[in-house]
């Protein structure tokens, strides 16, 4: 496990480029018929991810849970986040098959004991993209389609930013400890995301960018306000976002992102919004 102890903003403008990287980015997400995790100390979240080929992988799989976790299995004191960006897969929770199509959610609450991953089809594997979160309550293991997704329709394509937000562990359709997550859908020809670009005091952020095209890249633009940075993108890269930062990004072409947060409030206009002009 990848632990990140989580730097703070006074530090982080001083970073250079490979600095940057070492402590935001995290890379080589989706091994094979294995999973990574990355654990960061910024509302202790974990970030993984799965790609079952030839054989069925345990959540646990690779985890010392006493020492990583001071528990005794994974989910003791946590709940789980998962969305599927490859092929049809099955996700299977304590002896109950979920089927998880491309950009299926699902939720997987806390006190869950057997958690393992496996693919339809070996030549067309699905790719688990998986988020937890410190959780105080148990609640329903509860499995989320596009259909089920709140879609909020954003943007004008005269500003590159029409986008569709699809809402899908969310306060609308689930009750949850604290994790929330969606994904969102840049239309042709758009590629900014998150501008004007915005903070929030009291959660943090992942995100995930897929479906970059070949040969293409996302800048991700963090920092404060007045001290911006940016980390440059490539498929299937995810970023760790702290409160005091900006999460925005412009690609060299559209793209889709994984939007996870974590934190104690779910009051989603509780935001302090920049204005453009303000940027520095």
């Amino acid at each position: 496990m990848d632990i990140r102890y989580g730097a703070n903003q006074n530090d982080a403008k001083y970073y250079d480029t490979e600095e940057l990287r070492a402590e935001f980015l995290i890379s080589d997400l989706f091994p094979q018929d294995d999973i990574s995790f990355t654990y960061s100390h910024i509302d202790r979240i974990i970030v993984a991810g799965c790609v079952p080929v030839k054989t069925s992988v345990a959540l646990e799989k690779g985890v010392d849970c006493q020492k990583s976790l001071g528990v005794d299995y994974f989910l003791e004191r946590r709940e789980l986040g998962i969305i599927n960006i490859g092929g049809s897969g099955v996700v299977t929770a304590d002896g109950v098959d979920y089927p998880m199509e491309r950009l299926f959610a699902l939720y997987i609450g806390k006190e869950s004991k057997n958690v393992a991953f496996r693919s339809t089809d070996p030549k067309h594997p699905a790719k688990f993209y998986i988020t937890s979160a410190p959780a105080h309550t148990k609640y329903p293991t509860t499995l989320i389609d596009m259909e089920k997704a709140r879609k909020r329709e954003l943007g004008d394509a005269l500003t590159c930013n029409k986008r569709t937000i699809n809402q899908l562990i969310h306060p609308d359709i689930l009750q949850t400890c604290q994790l929330t997550m969606g994904c969102t859908q840049l239309a042709p020809g758009s590629v900014w995301n998150t501008m004007p670009c915005h903070t929030h005091e009291r959660r943090m952020e992942v995100y995930l960018y897929f479906d970059i095209p070949a040969d293409n890249v996302v800048f991700h633009y963090m920092g404060e306000g007045n001290e911006t940075r940016h980390i440059v993108m490539q498929n299937e890269q995810a970023v760790i976002s702290p409160s005091w930062s900006i999460h925005s990004g412009c690609g060299t072409a559209s793209y889709t992102f994984i939007w996870a947060m974590v934190g104690e409030n779910q009051t989603f206009d509780d935001m302090d919004h920049i204005k453009t002009t303000d940027l520095r």
